[in-house]
């Protein structure tokens, strides 16, 4: 029972801070907040993350280019152009690398604007840390694991954030329906997506990429939005005004 809530409460709090603070804010700046609770939310992604630790500004730049060339050969994981979900989620990798490390020169338009922390992202970024979090994962489950089928979901821990995004960018732009003409393929996979924290309402983002709430309709409901707005009613983030709704 120990080792089901860890994971549960892991996939959870790593998917929360990815979709709030790599995608949410450092992408699309949804909101606005102090130094101060940044470096908070910084730490608590690169702690939640862990193994699996997205660095900001790679995130930012590569979603960036998702969304302006969405379902075309220029898309960096548009499912559409992949034989499988291993062969997009190894390309994504790629991708993510490569603007991590500065090996590619983005367009001036998706420049700017992210937060950047460089110390919180060498290490989070380190094999040295990835490994760190990977032992004491592994360690977690030696010491409260008590069937052998457990360990099966120790990979998962290893790679949390790639694998949830690999789930969201594939299913969101194969499988669902759509509100909106979009002239991509996007898709809202589910009207209920509490698994994903309400990034599988893709259809809805892609319509309306800088609004905080991924529902438009009446019975989709974003997880996370009802969250922003309590933090933005407690002054600890400020939503913009015109997609306060």
């Amino acid at each position: 029972m120990i080792i089901v809530i860890f994971f549960i409460g892991h996939w959870f709090l790593s998917l929360f801070f990815q979709t709030f603070f790599q995608h949410r804010y450092a992408s699309h700046r949804m909101f606005t907040t102090s130094k101060g609770w940044e470096r908070v939310f910084y730490l608590m992604a690169y702690f939640f993350e862990g193994a699996s630790f997205l660095h900001p500004r790679a995130y930012a730049l590569m979603h960036r280019e998702h969304h302006a060339y969405s379902d075309t050969e220029k898309d960096p994981h548009s499912p559409h152009f992949f034989t499988d979900v291993f062969q997009m989620l190894k390309a994504t990798l790629k991708t993510f690398k490569d603007h991590r490390m500065k090996a590619i020169d983005p367009e001036a338009r998706f420049k700017g604007y992210f937060p950047e922390w460089p110390v919180i992202d060498r290490m989070g970024s380190s094999l040295l840390s990835r490994l760190l979090f990977g032992v004491a994962y592994t360690l977690f489950y030696f010491v409260f694991a008590t069937h052998w089928w457990m360990f099966l979901l120790l990979p998962v821990h290893y790679l949390m954030g790639p694998i949830q995004g690999a789930i969201v960018n594939w299913c969101g732009h194969k499988y669902g329906y759509t509100n909106f003409n979009n002239q991509d393929k996007s898709k809202n996979t589910s009207p209920f997506d509490f698994l994903m924290l309400g990034e599988l309402f893709q259809n809805n983002h892609h319509r309306f990429p800088n609004s905080a709430n991924f529902g438009k309709k009446w019975f989709e409901i974003d997880p996370v939005y009802p969250v922003m707005k309590l933090m933005h009613y407690l002054h600890i983030i400020r939503l913009r005004k015109a997609y306060l709704n």
